[in-house]
């Protein structure tokens, strides 16, 4: 009880009041990181996020970024990695206890590959019979062995090659590329994503989103047939001139409610997206019209070949995208044949290489002749690879623990084998390189730190690597 009259004392406590004052003021502390990201949400609506040329953090070697997802997990030792002592043993029970993704696996018998290996180029490169194209390239690759992951499950792991983490709903590498450098071409999109008409990859659009970044940084599908802007055109027929007339009477509406409500940022923003779309629909049809291309380009790719045509149109528009400013190209393979092989590794390797291979190897060529692969980065990468030994008598089952990615251009050390795994190809051993390396070491060619770059979410400071929880490091020793 009061002894005495206290005039600061007021029995009717405001909310803010309240919040100040209980638990400690803590409530209030969450309110005011509440009213911050509210109040970062209308700075991303009023449009301080765009598409304009940012600087990096110091000069980097590359422009842009094709990273050719190849879905499914490649396995390294019958591609790239070849191992005498696999097949020396082929048949024996392997003394280390290997991971089995699928249960029912027969457990630890190792199993040789089926392909044979040769070497190509000056640097004497390693790779099979599978895929003799990318051989022919070999002195333009960089290849790192020793690739690790750190999920066996197919969603899991190509959340994490194109992310940095296995858990969904965070930024892709594409997303965070955008967001650090921008676009040098205003009229199409920083990130555009070329997927398989047939269908989308088993993981879906979570490859390319944009997480909590402004949307702006999301992927853009762009089609590789019909026309290449999706929703372009109406889905019926319109009297002439009935479009026109449409965006005239939006025209007049928008003005109109900015007379009205000067102050609404929402719809400035809108109108400004819309506008950019517009001139993004147009500039796409003219830079994705192959019709232009030589006959000898168009072989190149295999455009010519009913097995390859599908994957080497996204690779001959990934390469026409970037040449256009584009900053970052995500090119998918086909849907019906992944990389996936545990029933018959012969077989379905066969599948898959037989339509990626040629395209793949085209794109690098093409790019160099061109000029353009000394500041693009050509990634092909798995988000794993297979076990050592057999599954289903001739198949292999997941493994995160090895797998083999290719570097092109960009400052990459050209013809160099970095890293190596176990003498049966289960473990990497030498030189391993996580995921968050490898994106350490992109954004660092781009010019971009990959500690510096950074987005405040929810209170943190986040980055693409998720450093120094994952120990990102850059690897100087794959760079010229």
């Amino acid at each position: 009880m009061l002894s005495s009259y206290d005039p600061s004392f007021d029995p009717v406590l405001s909310r803010r009041r309240c919040l100040e004052t209980g638990a400690l003021g803590f409530a209030a502390l969450a309110v005011k990181c509440l009213l911050a990201s509210e109040a970062k949400a209308a700075e991303d609506v009023d449009g301080s996020h765009d598409l304009r040329v940012r600087p990096g953090h110091f000069r980097g070697r590359a422009k842009s970024v094709i990273m050719l997802l190849q879905g499914g997990g490649p396995s390294q030792m019958d591609l790239f990695d070849p191992k005498p002592e696999l097949t020396k043993h082929s048949g024996k029970v392997h003394t280390e206890k290997v991971e089995m993704f699928q249960p029912g696996s027969e457990p630890n018998r190792l199993l040789a590959s089926p392909w044979g290996f040769r070497r190509y180029g000056r640097c004497g490169m390693d790779f099979s019979d599978a895929v003799p194209n990318l051989g022919t390239v070999a002195d333009d690759l960089c290849m790192i062995r020793s690739m690790q992951s750190e999920h066996n499950n197919h969603t899991e792991a190509l959340v994490m090659i194109t992310s940095g983490k296995i858990f969904p709903g965070r930024p892709t590498l594409g997303s965070w590329v955008s967001y650090g450098l921008g676009t040098e071409n205003q009229n199409l999109p920083a990130y555009v994503v070329l997927r398989d008409p047939k269908g989308y990859p088993g993981t879906g659009s979570t490859l390319w989103q944009n997480g909590w970044l402004p949307a702006i940084y999301r992927g853009t599908e762009f089609s590789s047939e019909g026309p290449p802007v999706l929703n372009l055109h109406s889905s019926q027929k319109l009297p002439d001139g009935a479009r026109a007339l449409d965006r005239d009477f939006l025209a007049k509406l928008n003005a109109a409610h900015r007379r009205n409500y000067p102050r609404e940022s929402l719809l400035e923003a809108r109108v400004r997206n819309y506008e950019l779309a517009a001139r993004m629909q147009l500039e796409a049809v003219d830079v994705l019209n192959l019709s232009s291309e030589t006959a000898s380009t168009r072989t190149l790719y295999g455009l010519d070949d009913p097995q390859t045509e599908s994957f080497g149109t996204r690779c001959l528009m990934a390469r026409r995208l970037v040449e256009s400013g584009v900053r970052f190209v995500q090119v998918f393979p086909p849907v019906a044949h992944s990389w996936d092989s545990h029933k018959d590794s012969k077989k379905e390797i066969a599948a898959i290489a037989r339509q990626t291979d040629l395209p793949a190897a085209g794109l690098i060529r093409d790019l160099k002749n061109r000029g353009l692969l000394d500041e693009t980065i050509v990634l092909w990468t798995g988000e794993f690879g297979r076990l050592p030994v057999s599954q289903n008598g001739k198949g292999r089952d997941h493994n995160r623990n090895a797998f083999t990615v290719l570097l092109a251009g960009g400052g990459f050390r050209a013809g160099m084998i970095y890293g190596a795994t176990n003498d049966v190809g289960y473990r990497a051993v030498e030189n391993p390189v996580s995921v968050p390396d490898l994106f350490a070491t992109i954004l660092h060619q781009m010019g971009l730190d990959h500690d510096e770059l950074t987005y405040t979410h929810h209170g943190r400071e986040e980055t693409l690597t998720d450093s120094p929880v994952s120990n990102a490091r850059v690897v100087y020793d794959v760079l010229t």
